[in-house]
């Protein structure tokens, strides 16, 4: 990618670190800055101290710390997400220094959980803003308008909310910042249709190996908890039950449809573990009860395990096409176990009554 960047003084920004950082929300900012030819000067805590990343694919040494740094000499600041932030902004020096940025007009590009910086300085309110899903509380309440959106741009702030989103956000600082134009080969923000995961590749972010493995495994857990449904359904006896299992079952069907077809626009087939997953739910199932209760908890049990699966599929790739669909499938789990929940509960609370109060027993 060659350096399209005609003014005549070469853009400086600033990435903020701190231990725990998202790996992949460092790599593809500093990356995607870094081929457009801009500057990038990292800033840390302490100098002498070398910043691990939360999975422990990165390590960085900064250039320097947000102490001595002037926001006037930037012209963006960049806050990656993971756990890093919730020690950014205990530094009153770091949050000082955002706080100079955005006063000042230099872009401030926050994502997933870097709005938590933002927080802490007062900088959102008023503001359209988003961030991720689980920090979305703290920011309305710290008076920011939420908006569930891949890229969210007031004045000059910026946030995304995930790394499926950071292709996306990337483009948007580069823009920018100057860097743009038919011979830079970036597509328009808002272009759905557009390979983003291909331009985060390029960036350092997942290829597309590893999304069709994230697809895959999405694939075996909905196959496998699709036909564990068609096992509980014909060994439940209770109608409530069996219509709630059915339905389970459609919406499982849905997301199936939904990965094969995205891995088959990728040019990829399902892998072998994906094809057999309902074979091994048939023969597990043959080992289990025909108590109903017994039939909710399984169902309850294969939900909940799918939640935690899927939770580390939605926040592991760069690719906003299969976090979109991981998200939908995770969303529907949360629904699905609320519903069982809520039945196991009452066909517990018929089963277990209270004992009668006794009569004309002497005091």
């Amino acid at each position: 990618m060659t350096n399209q960047n005609n003014h005549s003084r070469k853009k400086k920004v600033a990435i903020l670190i701190e231990h725990g950082f998202e790996d992949i929300e460092f790599t593809i900012p500093c990356n995607g800055l870094k081929q457009a030819g801009m500057e990038i000067v990292v800033l840390g805590s302490r100098m002498n101290e070398r910043y691990k990343g939360k999975r422990g694919k990165v390590s960085v040494q900064p250039h320097g710390t947000t102490t001595e740094a002037i926001a006037a000499q930037f012209d963006a600041v960049v806050i990656p997400g993971g756990m890093a932030p919730d020690k950014m902004r205990r530094n009153p020096n770091t949050v000082r220094f955002v706080q100079e940025a955005m006063e000042q007009g230099k872009w401030v590009a926050a994502v997933c959980h870097g709005p938590q910086v933002l927080i802490e300085g007062d900088l959102l309110k008023g503001k359209k803003a988003t961030g991720f899903n689980a920090i979305r509380k703290d920011m309305i309440n710290a008076g920011a308008n939420y908006l569930d959106e891949p890229l969210v741009v007031d004045r000059n702030l910026i946030t995304s909310r995930e790394p499926g989103d950071l292709a996306i956000f990337t483009t948007a600082l580069l823009s920018r910042l100057g860097y743009g134009g038919k011979d830079a080969a970036l597509p328009e923000e808002k272009d759905t249709s557009a390979e983003w995961w291909k331009l985060a590749d390029a960036w350092g972010g997942s290829t597309k190996g590893e999304i069709t493995r994230g697809l895959n495994t999405a694939l075996s857990g909905e196959r496998y908890s699709m036909e564990a449904l068609e096992q509980y359904t014909q060994k439940e006896s209770d109608s409530q039950g069996r219509s709630l299992f059915q339905e389970m079952i459609s919406n499982r069907h849905s997301h199936i449809q939904k990965l094969e077809s995205y891995l088959d626009r990728l040019g990829e087939k399902p892998s072998i573990v994906a094809n057999i997953a309902n074979q091994y739910a048939k023969v597990k199932s043959t080992f289990t009860g025909s108590d109903d209760i017994y039939q909710l908890r399984c169902a309850l049990g294969d939900v909940q395990t799918g939640l935690g699966d899927i939770s580390n599929l939605s926040a592991m790739y760069t690719d906003p096409v299969a976090t979109t669909i991981f998200k939908e499938i995770y969303h529907d789990l949360l629904k699905y176990e609320q519903r069982l929940a809520q039945l196991y509960r009452e066909r517990i609370g018929t089963e277990i009554q209270p004992p009668k109060p006794t009569t004309g027993a002497a005091l």
